[in-house]
């Protein structure tokens, strides 16, 4: 066998599961990964790694290496190795990433261009996974070329030993699809044409509209009466290609509590969780409004939770209760729901490195377990459903399943699983004769992630509480039977505070209900750079349309402090681009913003109103704060490359962000007559040198 190392950086642990299939799929083709995560930094040296290296990477935040990536970024990025540091190393990357998002895959690409400079070669071309396409359609032909181009790296360096037995089993995965032909070239060109041109939800033939939407996306003739649960020719009278069934790895106990007292902290993470009492919860919105938003206030006084404008706080949620104990139901363990959860590896497993889930704590019950460690909303991967398929009676149901995780049923696997959002739940509704054992569960379901909200404070101006604002999110799922569904983090707290909810028309005039506050528990999530310039007398202009003006809040907040402080103080201009719907619903912390305004902290105030219709005025209002920005062209423009001033946009990632980051490239290309890849450049010099911040999602 033929050695080669395999790291991944993950974040939710999508890297980490390719990762896995690639090391199981290397023995057959006579290769044999040593796999890692990169943060496990004492199991390899690639100072002295003489095997090649195979690269698995996620992004998280805006364009940031996973949390777990971080000490080996920062090791790498010594300015004091020399560029021949990794001249030794050959190695093949694959970056995964999502292009809603501006700086797409570019945790893989900071290290792949870090290697480089290194010194190091690649042996095989990099891939960038697009998840708003679906990651698959880069990550299958990639781990498919691989065994060619380890093949061809290991001939070229020592070319002795079994080389046409190699070859054989090599040619099968080059026949599939070889990165290096024309063919994925021409596939990865395309993806990138509909990652720059076509997101955001303009390609519906591509990219089938969420399950909200799911009811106006286009349906091909060719796809009449496709569902979920049934397909059509000629996918249903197609030969299948199904990947290989991954080993099962866990053994699982239910054992009865025998009066042992259970811990009901939420797992914790690397960061102290606090647990914290709700000392007021506020509705900012209208109930005729769209959306919903909430303002929380969590008091933090008794804690050394500490944070700045600018931070964000991760919240730690249960799953939706109703959703548990359907679970509990359909595998006929509702009344075990008390036992304790024994986990253990199998003995006779097949799967190399198999260990036990960090995120399932030690002897929990099972209700516990299933309500606060899986996220059982997450989406099954192809890998999931292969399972599920080899526990499910029905022919036809199991044939379904097989559909749906080949490679014939990619197009039906991405329409009817990935974007319409199908979980767990769904699957088992829509396949009742499928009954997975608790331990597939426990080895397919990920960590239940915290949500980050934004601070919307500032401690100065409100010691001892912390503010975070969000919509309660609500959306159709209609993958078998039409449920309206909450998130999970915005649902769970609106039931919540029901009791002590305030109109906002109360908010100045009530100190709440008079009822037990509710605890939370949370964790900070500290950022490097979204924060108010060190220098107060810089210029910024700050982009939050909807909740996302809830680190501007907190900005504000924090200079008027600092002038009160500060009387004679010399403080920049502070522009603020906001937007909502309607005037009268949706405008959030209009009074706040007003007053900030007279006071003169906040310097320029521009507002869009996207739904009101224009009432006797020429031009109209800005529809968007994109138009807003092209109205001032001239301002933004004197404020970021003459003033040296940071603009900050929060938001959403899918549409909002694209286009603000359009419109900043067309008033730089404007007010400085250059072309728009000239502007570009710039706007990316403004990002390298932090004067250009996202907080977005």
């Amino acid at each position: 066998m033929r050695r080669f190392l395999l790291l991944y950086a993950t974040q939710r642990g999508q890297a980490k599961a390719i990762a896995e299939e690639i090391s199981e799929k290397a023995a057959p083709y006579g290769f044999s990964a040593d796999l890692c995560c990169i943060s496990e930094s004492d199991k390899y040296d690639l100072k002295t790694e003489t095997a090649p290296l195979v690269m698995v990477v996620s992004t998280t935040g805006n364009g940031d290496p996973p949390d777990t990536a971080r000490k080996f970024v920062k090791a790498i990025q010594d300015k004091t190795l020399p560029p021949d540091f990794l001249a030794h190393l050959r190695y093949g990357l694959l970056g995964l990433g999502d292009s809603e998002y501006t700086y797409f895959c570019n945790g893989g690409k900071v290290i792949d261009k870090r290697l480089q400079e290194l010194g190091a070669q690649r042996f095989y071309d990099t891939g960038h996974a697009d998840d708003c396409v679906g990651l698959e359609l880069v990550v299958e032909p990639w781990i498919n070329g691989l065994w060619a181009a380890l093949e061809k790296h290991f001939l070229s360096n020592r070319g002795r030993e079994n080389t046409s037995e190699s070859l054989t089993m090599a040619s099968h995965a080059s026949r599939r699809t070889d990165p290096e032909t024309p063919e994925l070239l021409h596939l990865e060109s395309q993806v990138g044409l509909l990652r720059l041109d076509d997101c955001g939800g303009k390609a519906a033939e591509v990219l089938e509209q969420n399950a909200v939407n799911s009811g106006q996306s286009s349906t091909l003739i060719a796809d009449f009466g496709a569902s979920l649960t049934r397909s059509v020719p000629p996918l249903s009278q197609a030969s299948l290609n199904i990947p290989t069934l991954p080993p099962a790895y866990l053994e699982v106990h239910l054992e009865e509590a025998l009066g042992q007292e259970e811990s009901h902290v939420p797992v914790s993470s690397v960061d102290p969780v606090f647990h914290v009492p709700i000392s007021k919860a506020v509705q900012l919105t209208t109930n005729d409004a769209i959306k919903t938003t909430l303002l929380i206030e969590l008091d933090i006084s008794k804690t050394d939770f500490s944070y700045q404008p600018g931070d964000a706080v991760n919240v730690i949620c249960p799953n939706s209760d109703s959703e548990v104990q359907f679970l509990l139901q359909r595998l006929q363990l509702a009344d075990r729901k008390e036992h304790r959860v024994a986990v253990t590896i199998k003995a006779d497993t097949r799967k190399k490195g198999a260990a036990l889930p960090q995120h399932v704590p030690e002897r929990c019950s099972l209700q516990f377990l299933l309500t606060w460690s899986l996220e059982i909303r997450a989406v099954p991967k192809k890998a999931f459903l292969r399972a599920l398929a080899d526990h499910t009676g029905d022919s036809v149901e199991k044939r379904r399943l097989q559909e749906l995780c080949s490679r014939q049923g990619a197009a039906d696997y991405a329409r009817f699983v990935r974007d319409a959002g199908a979980c767990l739940s769904d699957l088992l509704r829509a396949f009742p004769s499928c009954q997975p054992p608790l331990g597939l569960l426990l080895e397919h379901l990920p960590k239940l992630q915290p949500r980050p909200y934004s601070c919307a404070s500032s401690s100065l101006f409100h010691p001892g509480k912390l503010h975070f604002v969000f919509n309660i999110v609500e959306f159709l799922s209609n993958t078998t039977e039409v449920v309206l569904r909450r998130g999970v983090c915005t649902g769970w707290l609106a039931t919540l505070v029901e009791s002590i909810l305030q109109p906002y028309t109360c908010a100045k005039h009530a100190d709440g209900k008079k009822t037990l506050a509710p605890k939370i528990s949370i964790s900070p999530r500290t950022t490097n750079s979204f924060h108010l310039p060190n220098d107060p007398s810089v210029p910024i202009i700050m982009v939050g349309p909807g909740v996302g003006v809830a680190p501007f809040i907190g900005f504000l907040q924090h200079r008027e402090k600092l002038q009160e402080q500060h009387p004679g103080g010399h403080f920049g201009a502070m522009w603020l681009f906001f937007g909502c719907r309607h005037k009268e619903r949706d405008y959030l912390f209009r009074d706040e913003l007003r007053h900030f305004l007279k006071c003169g902290v906040l310097t320029h105030l521009e507002v869009s109103f996207s739904r009101d219709a224009a009432v006797g005025e020429e031009e109209g209002p800005a529809k968007y704060v994109q138009d807003s920005l092209q109205r001032h062209s001239k301002q933004v423009a004197g404020v970021l490359l003459q003033d040296s001033g940071y603009v900050y946009m929060c938001g959403d990632a899918k549409n909002m962000a694209k286009d603000v980051h359009d419109a900043l490239v067309e008033i730089i290309s404007r007010e400085t007559g250059v072309e728009k890849l000239e502007a570009m450049k710039t706007l990316a010099t403004l990002k390298e040198e932090k004067r250009y911040l996202q907080d977005i999602w």
